[in-house]
């Protein structure tokens, strides 16, 4: 009789953990669209939210330098508007080419420069690390191309604070959105990682889980104290820098169209990832692609580009709670 007792508590406390236990909730991600600036930009931004759709994700997210606000680059606000469910964007520095930060937030549909949000059982912090610094180390905002030059990728001393606040308020796991890396590209990351490392110690776990970020069209996973760092590819391109016979690689009048193509090494088909958290960990699956012929060997290009891998695709990655 105690056994069949102790069965039927068993079997009715693995109900219970099964009926309050969180539905896995996912969104897709992408990166660096240059959407008006590529040729096939806006069949890029379509076959993504295509995908997004199709796999019903709770959210979709951009990590910046997504398209301008003016009438010709309708097209692939249009698109990305489509989407049925919550949709979310970060600010580039290119984006801050044209416009200010408040002038490009407003006109994509932003509730600010940097903002957060939840959904489900996590906590999303969306950033904005688009501030240069001066000789005295003062920090301005990017602002109509002004950073170009400058001692770029800064984090304001305002948005820091604000940052501290908004993790302390919220018990939920945390999830992070910038267009430069906290880790590798961010001048004072550092700090800002600190605050992360802090708010994790002051939570007696690891609340904070990972943080997202595109702007150098590389593909990488790395863990820094208990935080898991993921860069996430351009949807397009890898900038190079030097030439890369591109005439070998699109017609005249393509070339002449897009001028960034010659400096440039496009992926035969755009790239993203679609993220699914659990209670038990996140999974991120990415699209695996192929570089345009000529490939960077063809061109006599190394494997890396300001030391990060030179390579067409998002990888896999699995983190465990």
């Amino acid at each position: 009789m105690l056994r069949i007792k102790t069965l039927f508590a068993t079997l009715c406390t693995g109900a219970l953990i099964s009926a309050y236990a969180s539905e896995p909730l996912t969104f897709a991600i992408a990166s660096d669209f240059h959407a008006p600036d590529v040729p096939g930009g806006l069949e890029r931004v379509q076959a993504f939210i295509d995908t997004a759709r199709a796999r019903q994700v709770d959210f979709i997210v951009e990590l910046g330098d997504f398209a301008r606000l003016d009438s010709a680059s309708a097209c692939y606000r249009d698109a990305w508007n489509a989407f049925p469910g919550y949709r979310y964007h970060v600010i580039g520095n290119h984006d801050c080419d044209s416009y200010t930060k408040e002038q490009y937030a407003a006109g994509i549909g932003m509730p600010g420069r940097y903002y957060s949000f939840d959904r489900g059982d996590y906590h999303f912090i969306v950033l904005d690390n688009n501030n240069w610094a001066d000789d005295e180390g003062n920090i301005h905002p990017y602002n109509n191309g002004n950073y170009y030059g400058k001692s770029t990728d800064w984090m304001d001393s305002a948005q820091l604070e604000w940052l501290k606040h908004d993790l302390a308020s919220t018990d939920k796991r945390c999830i992070l959105f910038s267009h430069q890396s906290i880790d590798f590209r961010l001048k004072n990351g550092e700090a800002v990682r600190k605050v992360l490392e802090d708010e994790n110690a002051r939570a007696g776990r690891k609340k904070v889980v990972l943080a997202f970020s595109g702007h150098d069209h590389s593909n990488y996973n790395r863990e820094i104290n208990g935080i898991h760092y993921s860069q996430v590819n351009s949807a397009s391109y890898v900038w190079i820098g030097t030439e890369t016979k591109t005439e070998l690689r699109f017609p005249k009048e393509i070339n002449d169209r897009y001028g960034l193509m010659k400096y440039s090494m496009m992926y035969d088909r755009p790239l993203w990832a679609i993220v699914t958290l659990s209670d038990t960990g996140i999974s991120i699956k990415g699209v695996r692609g192929e570089f345009m012929p000529p490939s960077p060997e063809e061109v006599g290009i190394e494997s890396n580009v300001d030391s990060l891998p030179l390579v067409p695709y998002i990888e896999d990655y699995e983190i465990t709670f």
